[in-house]
């Protein structure tokens, strides 16, 4: 996802293992860090703990609704997408996290109905413009894929596999779900927290071969 502030796209090691964090951007970092090993309800005490620190940044937190979505709390995800979109409002990924989060409340109808407007030409990652409109119904997952073969980067592999599984996982697409998770986590690529999400999702699900 793209960002606005460097506290929530700390990715460095600040301290020991033992330390506790003490400044918002630390707290995020470690809840970044306990996301990534599977540890999902610390990772949300962890951006919880970030807003008490600093409540400024909490719009910027899309972590955090990650982290939420993954605990089964869909309306308080729906809220942080939501909220996101106030200092974020073209970034495909936040609307498709918060299409997935109505889906799994409230269906696959609903949630192209509530789908956040996006401007897709100022997304400009490849293929994000495809995902959105994949998840708006006016394109086909072919679509997605031929967008990212045609860059031939290993980021465009990696988004277009994440965001087909998901949503096939909420339209009960179960095979499909599996197989296009598992080939992002699989992507040869530098670190990206985005695939950690596959890998992380592919651990929960106990898809591991």
């Amino acid at each position: 996802m793209t960002s606005l502030t460097v506290i929530v796209m700390a990715a460095t090691v600040w301290v020991g293992a033992e330390a506790e964090p003490e400044t918002a951007d630390q707290f995020v970092d470690r809840g970044m860090q306990r996301f990534r090993a599977g540890e999902i309800a610390e990772s949300l005490g962890d951006f919880d703990r970030a807003i008490e620190k600093e409540p400024r940044v909490r719009p910027y937190l899309w972590q955090r609704g990650i982290s939420l979505y993954y605990l089964g709390k869909y309306a308080e995800g729906r809220e942080q997408f939501e909220t996101h979109r106030s200092v974020n409002p073209h970034d495909v990924e936040n609307a498709a996290w918060h299409f997935l989060c109505v889906a799994q409340q409230s269906g696959i109808k609903a949630a192209r109905e509530a789908l956040i407007p996006i401007e897709t030409s100022k997304d400009t990652r490849v293929p994000m413009a495809e995902v959105y409109e994949y998840y708006a119904g006016r394109k086909s997952a072919q679509d997605v894929l031929d967008a990212a073969d045609k860059d031939d980067g290993a980021r465009a592999k990696m988004y277009a596999e994440l965001y087909l599984g998901l949503l096939d996982e909420v339209a009960d697409r179960q095979p499909q779900a599996r197989q296009h998770l598992a080939n992002a986590a699989k992507v040869k690529m530098e670190a990206h927290y985005m695939q950690d999400v596959a890998k992380v999702h592919v651990r929960l699900r106990k898809w591991n071969p």
